[in-house]
């Protein structure tokens, strides 16, 4: 078994472009913030270069609309300053799909901004986020989706639950002080990024008011079928004790009091390194998945739904089960997983009421002043 897992070595979304194809949720998200970020570029100190980082960014396909009509919108206005682009994510992230989709050679064309503006200029950063990514200085508007819930390394095990929403106290204890030093770390190194007056907007998976977080908003919780699915794989001994405490996912809801800590200290190092919280608010996301099916039902079995909603999950969770499985080949490790979410299929496909992957996420807007 591995305790510290680290997010830089071992896990990524699901690659070839699956990610973006099968993320609707994360799409609309984003989309939300579109007008938010447009805004402030109208306030931005004025640079020669107008830096953009996109952190946590996967292959791209999710934000590439976005970004396209917030180009489109400077382009419009008369503004044809020169556009850097850095798109940051894990070392094992599929990049290639990243270049070809902002090339147009890969997802839809129309939003391949790359091709169709001028001095617009794509990199990427395959560095995790919990580091400076950037120059000093250097970055005007840094902007992160569906990605710093991520933390830097598993503090501990979690023996019976896949995730920190389910497991107990002590354990919970020790994944929130884990993210509230990588939460840190991450601010203090957009802090160094930033221009004097420059922005960084994020929206990240986090616990609202209610007590809702990702896959848990009133009907079945998605993390505990995840579990249960995975413990009866154990229990028929398709897998091992050690491998179903391995399917710890190395990440951390944050509540929103967690998220604004650092902020309300002016002694804090986040504090005194000049950044400022100037607001926050939860946002939910309906399942994209879950409004088609209630639209289309005249039309649509509990089957379909159940073949589009797992896919979603399976986006962004797969290589945590995955590299759960130890001394495997990787026939065995791809038929393990594979049963593993037909398994949840059809238990959604059985009676879909209540299941959904409905989004929570804090959106914070911070600015370096």
């Amino acid at each position: 078994m591995t305790v510290g897992l680290n997010t830089q070595s071992s896990l990524s979304m699901k690659g070839e472009g699956y990610y973006s194809a099968k993320t609707a949720g994360a799409k609309n998200a984003i989309d939300k913030t579109q007008e938010l970020l447009l805004n402030f570029l109208k306030s931005l100190p004025k640079q020669d270069i107008l830096r953009i980082a996109d952190f946590g960014s996967a292959d791209g396909g999710t934000s590439q609309e976005m970004w396209f009509n917030i180009i489109d919108n400077i382009r419009s206005s008369g503004d044809d300053r020169q556009i850097e682009i850095l798109y940051t994510d894990l070392a094992s992230n599929d990049f290639s799909v990243l270049f070809r989709t902002m090339q147009g050679m890969q997802g839809d064309k129309k939003f391949a901004f790359q091709k169709e503006f001028p001095n617009v200029f794509v990199h990427g950063c395959g560095t995790g986020f919990h580091e400076q990514l950037m120059s000093n200085n250097s970055l005007s508007l840094g902007f992160s989706a569906t990605a710093m819930h991520y933390v830097s390394e598993r503090p501990c095990l979690i023996k019976d639950h896949v995730h920190m929403v389910g497991a107990k106290e002590n354990e919970r204890d020790l994944f929130k002080k884990q993210a509230l030093k990588d939460w840190e770390k991450i601010l203090l190194s957009r802090s160094k990024e930033l221009i004097s007056g420059g922005r960084f907007v994020c929206i990240n998976f986090g616990i609202d008011e209610k007590g809702w977080y990702l896959g848990n908003t009133g009907g079945h919780n998605m993390f505990d079928n995840f579990t249960k699915h995975w413990k009866n794989l154990e229990t028929k001994n398709i897998i091992s004790k050690d491998e179903f405490i391995n399917a710890t996912f190395t990440q951390h809801y944050r509540t929103v009091e967690e998220f604004i800590k650092p902020f309300d200290d002016p002694n804090s190092e986040v504090s005194k390194s000049g950044l400022v919280l100037n607001s926050y608010k939860t946002m939910f996301t309906d399942c994209p998945y879950k409004i088609h099916y209630k639209k289309n039902k005249n039309t649509m079995t509990s089957q379909d739904y159940a073949n589009t909603l797992i896919p979603t999950m399976r986006s962004w969770s797969e290589t945590v089960f995955k590299t759960a499985l130890q001394n495997r080949n990787d026939q065995e490790i791809n038929k393990i997983v594979d049963d593993f979410y037909n398994s949840y299929q059809d238990e959604v496909s059985s009676n879909p009421d209540g299941h959904a992957m409905d989004y929570i996420h804090i959106v914070m807007d911070i600015e370096k002043k």
